[in-house]
């Protein structure tokens, strides 16, 4: 069997490419240079491999327990919900700004054949670390940009964005992109902010700007994926988070 490396640089539509793939440093880099500079504070942290050394085991247990109040019942769903898409068989999954893979190999562990998960970053760091620390047979991880998902239409059974969604500029148009990506008939799974009376006080248009990090309003996500043509749109609300899952329609 080909490696997971060569089975998704095959999968990638060359109009879509920054650069002819460099697989150097152990995942496939499509960007051009310069082409995903952080933007607000949160973003920036995201590409600092101090925060990308500890991220797995400190920051986002800790992170995640604030939408919850402290509470485990933000971690809990996203375990659930991790079990519920776990792909099968040959399928091909996407872990839209999977960070350092800690969501993107445990999709893979009921995978056979050709089925392989790709895990989507641009950030550098967070990519080293995923190679070094969540890597898989059939796992990949591609250095690429949300806003221009570098594979063609209707490729990947899954596509989830788990904790990321609310530090990506220009959310809609990655919403977009997951969708496009997305196979008819294919599971989309997103977990992202949502503005409540507290987060309105946090949540301020200068505030947003400074630290790059979105709260998003309770109808917003899902009218988007409706929007785009996905149906059966489920929302479960826990604390300041929400999972939305849908899937796209045939």
């Amino acid at each position: 069997m080909t490696s997971a490396l060569d089975r998704v640089e095959a999968l990638l539509d060359p109009g879509r490419l920054g650069r002819e793939p460099d697989r150097s440093l152990g995942y496939l880099d499509v960007l051009a240079p310069d082409s995903a500079r952080p933007t607000g504070l949160s973003n920036a942290l995201m590409h600092n491999p101090a925060l990308a050394a500890v991220y797995e085991k400190a920051w986002r247990p800790a992170f995640t327990r604030l939408f919850s109040l402290g509470g485990s019942g933000t971690l809990s769903r996203t375990d659930v919900l991790l079990d519920e898409l776990t792909g099968r068989g040959g399928q091909k999954l996407l872990d839209v700004a999977c960070g350092p893979g800690l969501y993107t190999k445990p999709l893979a562990r009921k995978l056979s054949g050709e089925g392989v998960v790709v895990g989507l970053d641009v950030s550098e760091a967070m990519l080293q670390r995923a190679v070094r620390d969540n890597a898989d047979d059939r796992v990949a991880y591609v250095r690429g940009s949300a806003l221009d998902v570098p594979f063609p239409d209707d490729t990947f059974d899954t596509v989830v964005c788990l904790a990321a969604l609310y530090l990506i500029p220009a959310p809609r148009l990655a919403v977009r992109e997951i969708c496009r990506v997305a196979k008819p008939g294919g599971r989309v799974a997103l977990f992202t902010s949502l503005q409540t009376p507290l987060t309105s006080v946090l949540g301020s248009s200068t505030a947003e700007r400074v630290s790059g990090f979105r709260w998003f309003g309770k109808d917003e996500i899902t009218g988007w994926l409706r929007e785009y043509g996905l149906v059966d749109v489920q929302q479960t609300v826990s604390g300041q988070g929400q999972f939305v899952t849908a899937r796209k329609s045939r």
